[in-house]
């Protein structure tokens, strides 16, 4: 069965879709940007900032379902310029166990929505 996740600490989607959707005890995450869930202002002045408004984002909907970075198995990166790869991956590896950290891609794409710089993506499940 399938279950929507939403929580109020993540920024509301901006089209058909949900934060995230819980089937069979796996959570899919969609794709999180830097919106301030607050007041729904992209955070860009920096990569780093940006990257860590992305994983707070994804800590809310991880947590709306009880869940948190540890138990992320997939992560999915999508960064408009490969560049800035070495500071995205700083920032990203602050929310992870170096010894369980979740099996990852990277890709580097031509555009991202509202033309960001960074969209990361997880799968997570308990147990």
């Amino acid at each position: 069965m399938k279950r929507i996740i939403t929580t109020q600490d993540a920024p509301a989607p901006i089209g058909p879709y949900n934060q995230a959707t819980l089937v069979n005890n796996i959570l899919y995450t969609s794709g999180q940007i830097a919106i301030n869930p607050k007041n729904g202002e992209l955070i860009t002045e920096d990569i780093e900032a940006e990257t860590h408004q992305v994983m707070q984002n994804l800590k809310a909907v991880l947590a709306a379902a009880d869940m948190t970075f540890e138990d992320v198995f997939k992560a999915t990166i999508f960064v408009s310029d490969m560049h800035n790869f070495s500071k995205i991956n700083a920032v990203y590896g602050r929310y992870f166990n170096e010894s369980t950290a979740p099996a990852r891609e990277t890709v580097e794409v031509a555009n991202l929505p509202k033309f960001v710089n960074v969209e990361i993506s997880v799968m997570a499940t308990k147990g």
